[in-house]
């Protein structure tokens, strides 16, 4: 019931919002939401690295930091 009357207050105020600031944060909200509805997690699970692949990559980064000596 709290849901619902929370989604009633937010409708409420968002016909009132005259900022396009607001509606463009609010519309990009909107998109962030959409993304995780429609993004495959296990074909980007597919594409990642392997364990040697990944500890090979460390390595190339840790060997590349400005180490002082």
């Amino acid at each position: 019931m709290e849901t619902i009357t929370k989604k009633e207050e937010l409708l409420q105020w968002l016909e009132k919002v005259d900022d396009m600031d607001v509606l463009l944060q609010i519309d990009a909200i909107k998109k962030q939401q959409k993304w995780s509805d429609t993004h495959d997690f296990d074909e980007e699970w597919e594409k990642g690295f392997t364990l040697e692949e990944a500890k090979a990559e460390m390595r190339k980064r840790i060997a590349a930091y400005p180490w002082k000596k």
